[in-house]
């Protein structure tokens, strides 16, 4: 199968190839980038976030390489397999005569472009889209026991890459029903689920902490048509750049008589109207629907070999996309070439330098960004970083991992937005300000548990409540360090009102948290002011610092 293809199609997989190596190690890493990083630094099953297929490819880079090449070394290659997975997935005989037109369509899309060296967990989830298509097309025109295994590692590495994979899975069985019937299709499923169970083992000794941040704690707000509905349909126009008429036109003109044409349109206008109908409800982000672009490239280069006339506007329309995403891809090195406008690989190096020479080499606390913590660590090699998340804020790896007991007991520097008598700053050329602070012998216990029973709480009834204090922590905690209060938050849990409380242990002369043990407590629930309040929690400061994520959200009637 690979001894047909013609020699001038891995000569421009090779330059893609080069050009990601070379973007790779001149481009900062972005934000999410280094978060992942820092999932590589202690591998697991799982993250708070996500499945850890993305910790894994970082992982492997840093055996080969340093810097950022040591975080996207994988994500070069396995974008680069990509591509020549789709070109099989293509049976059109004369598709050997228009190598070029191909690789212009894949080169073209803007966000099948980024992942190319961006690692990301889309990154591994495009490939093995692709890796799964391409088993599943061998599969229907010949199961057996083989190619069952393949595909169920295939199932199962898609949702090691990310959960949003479920939907490649689904969609793709809902176009082909009859394999409910097919032994060699529940081989695979078994094969998928045998691979799976150890993440679904840490999910549960995890309390399930990633489907529950997914499916009820994921920030939201009020809906607004621009930002929500209209705002995926410019996704949908974004992810395409100026060839999006043709490849959509190529979707509306495609037959779904053949059983894996038929499990790409599914796949595509699955995905499109999942996404559609949850933008009702909060704002659908970019990459969220970067799956329909491996379907895309097949039905489009299809329509093209067909269709002359799509096949010269694709082309035409596809070097202006490229011509404008190498310039792009030039000024995520390079800022100036982007005039004013500062992205996240922009000035990194410069903002940890610079905090670093304020502060030496003591670990460093930010305040609510599990995205400067890693970064910072990254940029200084090392360096014990920690995301203090309070309750204006979210959880986050940083909230499960063991991060902040390498804290506890040190001389750190604190940085955070919210302190006024800060003793060092920095100010980004964007504008972004980091005030610190140094705290001798720090300490918090932001892993302390508020538990009320109830799940939904009347504020016209009896305002008294029993609240459970859990210390998961091996060492006592003084009750003198804490301070209890109530947050009232709106209905898509936006603090509005924060209200000291002091609840009273209903055991006497109680004075400390026991390790590892529940302290059973009373509290009056606080009068508010504020109208529309949809939720409320129990927070608690320690040692003065601003209060935490410790209980759940509660429901107000």
């Amino acid at each position: 199968m690979l001894t047909k293809i013609p020699k001038k199609f891995y000569f421009f997989l090779a330059a893609i190839f080069i050009l990601n190596l070379i973007q790779s190690s001149f481009t900062q890493l972005i934000f999410d980038e280094a978060y992942y990083w820092y999932y590589s630094q202690n591998m697991a099953w799982g993250y708070f976030d996500h499945p850890p297929m993305v910790a894994v490819m970082i992982k492997i880079s840093s055996y080969f390489f340093n810097g950022e090449l040591g975080v996207r070394f994988i994500s070069c290659i396995l974008s680069t397999v990509n591509i020549l997975l789709l070109w099989l997935m293509i049976d059109a005989p004369k598709k050997n005569g228009y190598i070029k037109q191909f690789f212009i369509l894949v080169f073209s899309m803007t966000l099948l472009n980024a992942y190319g060296f961006f690692t990301l967990p889309d990154t591994p989830l495009l490939f093995f889209t692709s890796c799964f298509l391409l088993t599943y097309k061998h599969f229907i025109k010949n199961p057996s026991i083989a190619l069952s295994i393949v595909l169920g590692v295939f199932m199962a590495a898609l949702m090691y890459s990310k959960y949003h994979a479920v939907l490649v899975i689904f969609f793709v069985l809902l176009s082909n029903l009859k394999l409910v019937k097919n032994k060699y299709a529940w081989l695979s499923v078994f094969i998928a689920l045998i691979c799976y169970s150890p993440h679904f083992y840490w999910l549960y000794e995890n309390d399930f902490v990633s489907i529950k941040y997914h499916l009820y704690e994921r920030p939201n707000g009020a809906y607004s048509f621009e930002k929500y509905t209209l705002g995926f349909f410019v996704n949908l126009v974004a992810i395409f750049g100026l060839t999006f008429p043709f490849i959509y036109k190529a979707l509306f003109r495609s037959n779904g008589k053949e059983l894996f044409n038929r499990a790409l349109i599914f796949l595509t206008y699955g995905v499109i109207l999942f996404f559609f109908v949850s933008s009702f409800n909060r704002r659908v982000q970019t990459q969220w629907i970067i799956i329909i672009c491996i379907p895309l490239v097949i039905i489009a280069f299809n329509y093209m070999l067909a269709n002359k006339q799509a096949l010269k506007w694709i082309f035409r329309l596809g070097i202006i996309n490229a011509v404008l995403i190498i310039y792009l891809r030039i000024g995520l090195a390079y800022q100036p070439l982007l005039f004013n406008f500062f992205y996240e690989s922009h000035g990194n190096k410069e903002w940890v330098k610079a905090i670093e020479e304020k502060v030496g080499s003591i670990p460093v606390i930010f305040e609510n960004s599990y995205r400067n913590a890693p970064m910072y660590s990254f940029y200084t090699k090392g360096t014990p970083t920690f995301s203090l998340n309070n309750f204006m804020y979210r959880k986050n790896q940083y909230s499960i991992d063991d991060s902040e007991e390498k804290m506890r007991g040190k001389d750190v520097a604190y940085i955070s937005k919210y302190i006024n008598d800060n003793s060092f700053s920095y100010e980004k050329p964007d504008g972004g300000l980091y005030k610190g602070k140094f705290i001798s012998d720090f300490e918090s216990f932001r892993k302390v548990e508020c538990i009320i029973d109830e799940t939904e709480i009347s504020l016209h009834a009896d305002r008294n409540l029993t609240l459970k204090v859990y210390n998961p922590y091996k060492i006592p905690i003084d009750l003198k360090k804490l301070k209890f209060a109530v947050v009232y938050m709106d209905d898509y849990k936006t603090p509005q009102e924060t209200l000291g409380i002091t609840p009273k242990p209903i055991k006497a002369n109680k004075a400390l948290l026991t390790p590892k043990d529940t302290t059973y407590f009373n509290f009056e629930l606080p009068k508010t002011k504020k109208e529309n309040i949809g939720y409320f929690r129990i927070v608690i400061s320690e040692n003065n610092l601003y209060y935490g994520l410790n209980g759940k959200p509660i429901a107000i009637k």
